[in-house]
């Protein structure tokens, strides 16, 4: 880049920044990897990005709506259960690890960020051999193993909340919130989408979604309640990935219902909606809670899901339902309680709003930038 000033060139050399992104196999490790990715292109267009994540995971297609060049790598999971496929997976760990070594040489970027996923453990430990200083942030209140694994290599470390926090090197370890998608900050004309909807505007919105992948017990539930559903509310569903094929097969067929299979992106719809039934992975929990969107949360049993559906429960912020014991009726009963109830619905708008620091994704860009 040349400028021209008091008659005499000037010359100015720009190096470009490389941050790499890594995090996949669930949407829940992508959402704040785009957050922060979409306030540094505002900050800063001369950054070179590239993403590590998995083969058949959802997050690619969504990835590279976002403009991002994608590689994937072998990824295995290491599960605190005897399982099989703990052997099997420490071998696919071995290989991403040297596939992480190839691509990171290739690309030599400066920062390695990630928001956890077992696909970044490889990518973290082959950039701290490699001497490249990576980021990880852990969005959910109890740690997962993904990201404890990484923190000893990690230069940083920022957490949603100040209890998390103690579960790190606190000399390393930063509070700053949860990132927000820049997409979720849009004013949007709700006129033209409830045309591009198909939606009625006199009629309640109810949307349901667990998930990159969906989760059949969910699912077919809801396809039980959709008889009762559709005669209080218009439900938008989003099934998960490769789910959609057991709702065609049950050959029945509801007004005011809405079904979609995946959507790259779904702020439109989160926007839209009058009430939400979703799991309870931070990513959605912190969109619903900067929409300040009443919520019905349905926790992945036996899992980080169960901690943090209780962080919002017990500040009021939500209401759950438990899915080992969940029937069609106890769906029905809620959403049409919560529907009623115009005052619950604004109070708990009010507390899910609070929960959570906003502006993460301005503090942890900066903390890249550095």
């Amino acid at each position: 880049m040349i400028n021209i000033a008091n008659g005499r060139d000037k010359v100015k050399f720009f190096k470009i920044m490389k941050i790499l992104f890594t995090g996949g196999g669930t949407m829940g490790s992508v959402i704040p990897l785009l957050a922060i990715s979409d306030h540094l292109k505002e900050k800063n267009p001369n950054i070179d990005y590239l993403w590590i994540g998995t083969k058949s995971g959802p997050e690619k297609k969504v990835v590279q709506s976002h403009n991002i060049d994608f590689k994937n790598i072998s990824s295995g999971k290491l599960r605190r259960y005897f399982s099989l496929h703990n052997f099997i997976d420490i071998f696919r760990i071995k290989l991403g690890f040297f596939q992480s070594l190839f691509i990171l040489k290739k690309f030599k970027p400066h920062k390695i960020v990630s928001a956890g996923g077992f696909v970044a453990v490889p990518v973290i430990f082959a950039g701290w051999l490699l001497g490249i200083p990576s980021i990880i942030h852990q969005q959910d209140v109890r740690p997962g193993l993904a990201n404890k694994l990484s923190a000893r290599c990690a230069k940083t470390i920022t957490v949603c909340f100040a209890e998390t926090a103690k579960c790190f090197n606190k000399k390393k370890t930063v509070v700053v919130g949860n990132p927000v998608r820049s997409s979720l900050r849009q004013e949007r004309d709700t006129h033209d989408l409830y045309g591009k909807y198909n939606l009625n505007k006199h009629l309640p919105i109810v949307l349901i979604t667990t998930g990159g992948r969906g989760s059949l017990v969910v699912n077919n539930i809801v396809l039980d309640s959709l008889k009762e559903l559709t005669k209080i509310c218009q439900v938008i569903h989003i099934t998960g990935r490769n789910r959609s094929t057991h709702f065609i097969k049950s050959g029945k067929v509801y007004d005011n219902y809405h079904e979609y299979e995946f959507m790259v992106d779904n702020t439109e719809v989160l926007q839209l909606a009058d009430l939400i039934v979703s799991r309870a992975g931070m990513s959605i929990l912190t969109e619903l809670a900067y929409l300040g969107k009443p919520a019905v949360i349905i926790p992945l049993p036996n899992s980080h899901q169960e901690d943090n559906a209780h962080y919002f429960k017990n500040r009021n912020a939500v209401e759950t339902l438990s899915q080992n014991d969940l029937e069609p009726e106890d769906l029905i009963q809620k959403i049409e309680s919560i529907l009623k109830d115009k005052q619950k619905q604004k109070n708990l708008a009010s507390n899910i709003h609070q929960v959570i620091q906003w502006g993460a994704e301005v503090k942890i860009g900066d903390l890249i930038i550095e």
